[in-house]
């Protein structure tokens, strides 16, 4: 009897990164050791300057396939959002793995950024920021936070996913609200969190995660070597 065809696997990389990310390539190197692969998207849609999570969640939903695919969602802070996002639309989505999801993380920004800099931001338009993936800065419209703001007033920012979801989250994260990540946890049996003494970025404990990663997919890989 064939072995059941696995589920797409995609990666979602954060803010201002790119799937050629150190973990983007950690995780392509953990799939292929499964005999699986996994599909790095470039989320910067529809560019980093113009960027939209809507555009962002379309295109996921474009890569799992056709109406009966299924997938598996590896997500990295905005990426974790994006996934839990479209887990939340897409019942094709069978599973979430995300590491520092970015909930709430509009509010966040404002906070962080204080009243007068989000100000100037909504009155010009933009803000530059840091760019992961080029090295340089890059400025992002205001739009994009408003729709983040817009999402985030119809379900406090948390989305509603019902697929089972490990989530790694560092304890001296100060990028994204850790408040939220438990708030989404939070009566959630088939939500598991683990926490880990690291920054947002998770560098320093990615063997940990993935050891986790492992134990919680491993159900997917099933016949990866043979199928």
């Amino acid at each position: 009897m064939a072995a059941p065809a696995l589920p797409r696997f995609l990666y979602l990389h954060g803010f201002a990164s790119s799937p050629e990310s150190r973990k983007a390539r950690v995780f392509e190197r953990f799939f292929e050791e499964r005999g699986a692969s996994v599909d790095r998207l470039d989320l910067r849609k529809p560019s980093m300057e113009e960027l939209r999570i809507s555009a962002m969640m379309a295109h996921v939903r474009a890569r799992i396939g056709g109406d009966e695919g299924r997938a598996v969602l590896v997500g990295s802070s905005l990426g974790g959002l994006t996934a839990a996002r479209v887990a939340a639309r897409d019942s094709r989505v069978c599973a979430l793995f995300l590491l520092a999801p970015a909930f709430r993380i509009a509010a966040r920004w404002k906070a962080r950024l204080g009243e007068a800099a989000y100000r100037a931001w909504e009155e010009t338009g933009g803000i530059e920021v840091d760019d992961h993936a080029t090295g340089g800065k890059s400025r992002v419209h205001f739009p994009f936070v408003e729709e983040l703001v817009a999402l985030d007033a119809e379900d406090d920012g948390l989305p509603d996913v019902r697929v089972p979801t490990f989530i790694v989250a560092g304890r001296r994260d100060d990028v994204v609200d850790n408040d939220a990540t438990r708030a989404f946890a939070a009566g959630r049996p088939h939500v598991q969190l683990h926490w880990v003494d690291d920054g947002h970025e998770l560098g320093a404990t990615l063997p940990e995660i993935e050891a986790h990663c492992d134990g919680f997919l491993r159900p997917f890989f099933a016949g990866a070597a043979t199928g």
